[in-house]
Parts: structure tokens; sequence; C-alpha cells
């Protein structure tokens, strides 16, 4: 009980205050001195000229808008000689951010409503009506079971449904992917952006450019950096991909639009720079459901008046524009508070310097007793003084 007294006493009736020892020593000098300069080889290299910490900052807020230009020509025994447009292999005509552009396709034409055998597969081949259950639907079935069991071909039975006949047959995709050329299909980004703190605008189609260079360039990492108009193949390319294998299962590709802005300088230095990667994973060790797909349908009705519809299971790829970037410009309030932050660990230098000195060093106890002296209350001194 007196100790913790004690102890308590102390902590509510002594006070210390630093006390200045210089000592000569190269040894604290020199390590001093080198904890100094690395504190402010941080300050100054890292703070203030890599991080740029005299600038107050703001994330960009974007906008982006795509138009996709190309035409090729097929000719097959379903469809026969065809033109495609951008009408026919941009679905849908406007999304946010992205464009899709169709490669391939499973095809399934003059569908009507009736009565079909399903496609072989592992629940549905049969050999009698007792191998079907009516009313059952299952997630991969291409309608509702009628629990008959017909014929398929002449050597193959399966049950039949009822479903839009005859029933899509994709257990195929076609290789090499049927648009093959739009490879040389080619996208116009326009992409605006605006720092709000700073009130800042500005758009990838530079001053500098004008209606003919954007009729004829072609964006190039090293020749036209900055032509906002990106040929396919290009893009997939520096992605590290081939475009004829993306385009036969389809993908998803990312074109990256970086905008770091240093507002302290003039506005003609601030330029997007661009970067491409793949964003859909791609493991050849674990493939299953690959690249990107998806179904729509276009309807249409005979003279007789009865609804048939063609049915398309598109493959393809998208094409995601992401925009990011952050702007600074030279503000005072972060300038001091990195300054003090600075100069704050400026003392730690002296921390360490001391707990090596008082701690660690042979002279430890000589440099204690030299670095803390202890004063009684002059009051009471004065006082036993008297007394006496």
């Amino acid at each position: 009980m007196a100790g913790c007294c004690a102890v308590l006493g102390a902590f509510l009736f002594e006070y210390d205050t630093p006390r200045i020892v210089l000592i000569r020593s190269r040894k604290v000098g020199l390590m001093n001195r080198t904890v100094q300069l690395l504190i402010l080889a941080y300050v100054i290299g890292w703070v203030f000229v890599w991080e740029k910490g005299y600038q107050e900052t703001d994330s960009v807020v974007s906008s982006v808008t795509v138009k996709a230009k190309g035409v090729t020509m097929t000719n097959t025994s379903k469809l026969g000689f065809r033109i495609w447009d951008v009408a026919d292999y941009v679905i849908p005509a406007q999304e946010e951010n992205s464009v899709f552009i169709m490669t391939n396709m499973v095809i399934t034409m003059n569908q009507t409503q009736g009565f079909c055998p399903e496609i072989p597969g592992k629940t549905t081949v049969c050999e009698t009506d007792a191998n079907c259950t009516a009313g059952s639907a299952g997630t991969h079935s291409s309608g509702v079971a009628t629990g008959r069991c017909v014929s398929f071909n002449g050597t193959l039975k399966t049950c039949e449904v009822a479903a839009w006949c005859p029933v899509e047959d994709d257990t195929e995709v076609p290789k090499p992917a049927f648009l093959k050329a739009a490879e040389n299909f080619t996208l116009l980004v326009k992409n605006n952006i605006w720092y709000p703190k700073f009130n800042f605008s500005k758009r990838n189609i530079l001053p500098n450019i004008t209606t003919a260079y954007l009729k004829t360039c072609i964006y190039d990492a090293k020749t036209d950096p900055f032509c906002p108009i990106f040929r396919l193949g290009k893009i997939v390319e520096n992605a590290g991909h081939s475009f004829q294998d993306i385009a036969t299962e389809g993908g998803i590709m990312g074109i990256q639009i970086k905008w770091n802005c240093n507002l302290d300088r003039a506005a003609s230095f601030c330029l997007p720079r661009y970067s491409f990667r793949r964003l859909d994973t791609r493991d050849t060790a674990h493939n299953v459901s690959p690249g990107y797909n998806f179904r729509f349908a276009k309807y249409y009705s005979d003279p007789n008046g009865a609804e048939h519809r063609t049915l398309i299971k598109a493959y393809g790829i998208r094409f995601d524009i992401i925009v990011f970037g952050k702007a600074g410009k030279f503000d005072i309030i972060p300038t001091m508070i990195n300054i003090g932050s600075g100069l704050a660990l400026l003392g730690v230098a002296t921390v360490l310097c001391d707990v090596i000195v008082l701690y660690c060093m042979k002279k430890r106890y000589y440099y204690r007793e030299k670095k803390y002296k202890y004063v009684e209350d002059y009051e009471q001194g004065l006082g036993n003084q008297m007394d006496q």
C-alpha cells in the first residue's frame, strides 16, 4: 500500500523538464545526423517531390460515349450472302461506358411455338413415354416436357417439349468466328472529364486534333498516342491476347484511360494515357463456361398472322471504358501540414539517439547521471534550513 502511495505521490507531485546535454561522441553524432538526413530525404524526396504533398487533390468525374464503325460480308448456306454493318453487330445500340461487338453466333431460324423433340442429353434421351415426366422444365431445358417420347432422328428418341420449335442446338460453336473480320472494326471513344474542386474540365479529343486527322488516325502507343480511335484487333493484341481466339467464344476487354494532372502547370500538359487489359478470367487449367454470350430474338409474322422468330445466341467482345485519375494544385494548408509533420519526425532522431546512449552504450550509467538531475522543492528545502 505504501509503495502505491509513493508512486501516486511521485506522479502527482513531480515534474520533469528536458535537459540539454552535449555529448562529444563521433558514433552518436554521426548516427544522429544520418537519421536526420534520412528523415529530410523522405520528407523532401517522397512527400513533396514524388507525392506532391504541397498540393490539394481531387478525383476525376467522367462521362464516356463510344461509336463503332466497320462493315463486312458473309456468305453461308444458312444465311446466304449478307452485309453486316454497325446496326447488325452492336447490341444494344447504346450502353453506359461500354459497347458490345458481336463476333460469332449460333442462329436458329423460323421458330414457332409448338411441340418438338428436345436436344439429346443425359436427361432427355428416352426409350418410352415412361422415361419422360410431363410438366417438367429443367434449368437447361428448351421447353416444358409433354411426357411423350418421340423420334429425334432415325436412331434416337428424346422427350417431347412444348417450346419454340425447332429448339436451339448450340453444342458446336462456329470456328473460326462468324464475323472474324471484326478485327478491323474501330471504336471512337469520346471522354469528357471534370475536376469539380478546381473547376477544371477537358476531353480526350485534344484541341490540336482536326477533323481531317480524326478521319485517318488509328491509335498507336508510339506514333499516335492521343488518337481516340482504336482498332479492335490492336486493343486485344495490346492486352496480350489473340483476337481470333477471343472472338470465337467472346470475352470482356478493358480500355483504361488515366488522367493524372498537375494543375500547377499549363492545361496542355494534362493528357490522357491509354492502356488495355482483358477483364474476364482466362484460366486454361479451369476453363468452365468461358467467354461472353447472350441470346436475343427477332420476331415477325407470316402472311397468315402466325408468329415466328429468329433466335440468335450472340458471342462477342464487350469493351468496358474505365476512367480514373486525380488532379493536384498547390494549396497552403497541405503544405503547412506536411512541413509540420516533417519537423515532428526530426524528433525521432533525438529519441533514437537517447535510447542508444542511455541504454545500449558501455558508458550508459555515466551518460544517465549527466542526463538526469534530481532537484528538491525549493520552498521545502528553505523551510528545513530555517528550522535548523
